[in-house]
């Protein structure tokens, strides 16, 4: 990918996952994250000094929602593409977010191969120069933006089961071994582990050994307070 690289702002109100997000971002060819902001006001304090082309913003900040942030950037001039991370799932929201300009969305929780998708689209799209010759050459353009393939769990994992684990885990206050996870979801607790493990590489949960019990210690996976 040639030409001066994507700025990325990423606004993320946990730390946790704005680190995450920023780390993903950066791992894909011709994006550079310019900054990594928690709130709405750091948001805007960073847009006034920094040159933005992409958000990547969350929805839910202590501050004010994400599309409020949003207004305000519009309404002050800002120029800037969003691709909304969040895990908003009202359809109305997506359809004001859209009229803002956000261009896509990636619910949580994901994997580094769901954005990777969204940012190789967003980069094909951004590249696309000229006057197109047709309606077929406008169609091209915006089904690399609007069309992303299904984003892939790492091999053996689903989507349901993934959201049911989640669900889980986010439930229980005091956190979930493998083996009371795949209880509570139907799955043994080789398969929940696998399901946590991948929730601790994304950032939604930690892990930390369970002393007191005769034998080795036995794995704590709880969700980080704040993600979503």
């Amino acid at each position: 990918m040639g030409g001066e690289p994507i700025r990325v702002l990423v606004v993320e109100d946990d730390p946790v996952a704005a680190d995450a997000h920023a780390l993903y971002t950066g791992r894909v060819p011709g994006f550079r994250v310019v900054g990594v902001v928690h709130s709405r006001t750091a948001a805007v304090r960073t847009l006034e000094r920094t040159p933005v082309d992409l958000i990547l913003l969350d929805l839910y900040l202590p501050d004010g929602h994400g599309l409020q942030l949003l207004r305000s950037l519009r309404a002050a001039g800002h120029s800037a593409d969003v691709i909304a991370v969040t895990s908003a799932r009202d359809l109305a929201i997506v359809r004001e977010g859209v009229s803002l300009g956000v261009v896509q969305y990636v619910l949580k929780p994901f994997t580094f191969a769901t954005l990777r998708d969204r940012l190789t689209r967003y980069a094909e799209f951004r590249a696309a120069e000229g006057e197109a010759s047709g309606q077929d050459e406008v169609d091209r353009a915006l089904s690399a933006l609007r069309s992303p393939q299904p984003a892939a769990l790492p091999k053996g994992l689903s989507g349901p089961t993934l959201t049911a684990v989640t669900r889980t885990l986010r439930e229980a206050a005091g956190g979930l071994t493998a083996a009371e996870a795949g209880a509570a979801v139907g799955i043994s607790r080789i398969t929940a582990r696998r399901y946590l493990e991948h929730l601790v590489t994304a950032g939604r949960a930690e892990r930390s050994p369970q002393y007191g019990q005769i034998g080795r210690p036995e794995l704590q996976y709880r969700w980080i307070s704040g993600s979503r």
